[in-house]
């Protein structure tokens, strides 16, 4: 039973743009406890961090008490595994920095993991205090293409141990086995020790050009492992991210922020008129020397009411696309009783809410991707209809 996706592009994961913060009165419905809010800074690791972050959680509400996983452990056997797939498949699949919430799956049953502290804190090794991709990533991108764009007859084998060792120049030594609160591990023995079955996580999507209750592969670049997606009808999976999060669940979610209307610091919703009302490279811009970049929803105009058409539409045209990954972990209410998701990002803990956001239920209906969530947490009616 495979889960999926989400993103982070093959650039980084969309920068926070210069958006006015919403004023809003926020009053928490249910939230579920969640660890601290990290900076994946110049990289495209999304997925690597909103999945860790999102099994910190459930960690968390499993009373198993407070992790910090590690980012760079994951990243290097999945970028070492994606290079690996480029070469098999003659340059087809994409070498990005981008990936799916499945690919950290994969290396927890695969590969394990080990805490934040066993290895070099993200980015150190190169003078940063955080991951900066940029001097590192173009050296593994030429060893990848040089092999995978060759027209020799013969690679040489040792590409792999040329990649490995500028990834692990840049993340640190991978470590085989460690100390740990007293304890000594491997990294599989450390993962098997945090007590999740990896087995329940599942992924769920909801497009129409595929059919409803059956498992399929989002058709996107940073699926490169095609994983599968369960598919939904779009009232059932917003029934299913309702469900979670008013019965204590969190869940990875994986959307698109592309939109003009996204707001990264305050209440994103869709407005009615989506039309974009920026002035950039407007006669007012020349005379002026200001644009104005935000679609800002209309005051007293609502938001516009999503469908599964509308889905379907924004997908097929790649309107929607898999940008970034954050995780969902509580519903809060805003002074007229409209109720939004509680986000946590992966940005820093930038204001006005530490790095996190609220997203209404609209915009949630229309761009979301791909969730990953326990099985538990899915109505029994609608786990039912997929066989869980």
């Amino acid at each position: 039973m495979l889960a999926l996706m989400c993103f982070g592009s093959s650039v980084w994961a969309q920068a926070p743009r210069n958006h006015d913060k919403n004023d809003h009165q926020w009053t928490v419905i249910r939230e579920a406890p969640i660890t601290s809010v990290k900076n994946q800074n110049r990289s495209g690791t999304c997925w690597n961090y909103s999945s860790l972050s999102y099994f910190e959680a459930e960690l968390l509400r499993l009373g198993k008490g407070e992790y910090d996983l590690c980012e760079s452990f994951v990243a290097y056997y999945t970028y070492m595994d994606r290079a690996t797939k480029r070469v098999r498949t003659h340059g087809d699949v994409s070498f990005a920095e981008g990936g799916s919430f499945y690919d950290v799956l994969y290396c927890l049953k695969n590969y394990g993991i080990c805490p934040q502290e066993t290895m070099p804190f993200p980015g150190s090794l190169y003078g940063d205090s955080l991951f900066n991709f940029t001097a590192m990533w173009p050296q593994a991108e030429a060893i990848v293409d040089a092999i995978a764009k060759t027209k020799a007859k013969s690679i040489p084998i040792q590409w792999r141990d040329n990649l490995s060792s500028v990834l692990q120049g840049y993340f640190g030594p991978i470590p085989t086995t460690f100390e740990y609160k007293g304890k000594t591990y491997t990294p599989k023995t450390f993962a098997a020790s945090l007590g999740l079955n990896w087995n329940d996580y599942v992924s769920l999507t909801s497009y129409t050009h595929e059919p409803f209750y059956t498992q399929f592969a989002l058709e996107i670049p940073d699926n490169w492992r095609w994983a599968l997606s369960y598919n939904l009808p779009l009232d059932e999976l917003m029934a299913v991210m309702d469900n979670a999060v008013r019965n204590g669940y969190a869940f990875a979610w994986g959307a698109d922020v592309s939109e003009p209307y996204f707001m990264y610091n305050g209440a994103t919703s869709v407005p009615r008129d989506t039309r974009d009302r920026s002035t950039t490279g407007s006669d007012a811009e020349r005379w002026t020397g200001k644009a104005t970049t935000v679609v800002q929803p209309i005051a007293g105009e609502g938001e516009k009411v999503i469908t599964q058409e509308m889905r379907q539409a924004a997908y097929d045209t790649w309107e929607t696309t898999d940008d970034h990954g954050m995780v969902i972990y509580g519903l809060a209410k805003d002074e007229t009783g409209k109720e939004y998701f509680m986000v946590k990002n992966s940005w820093g803990e930038y204001e006005p809410y530490g790095g996190k956001f609220y997203a209404s239920k609209g915009f949630v209906a229309y761009k979301t991707m791909n969730i990953l969530i326990h099985k538990d947490a899915i109505p029994r009616a609608i786990r039912n209809k997929l066989h869980l």
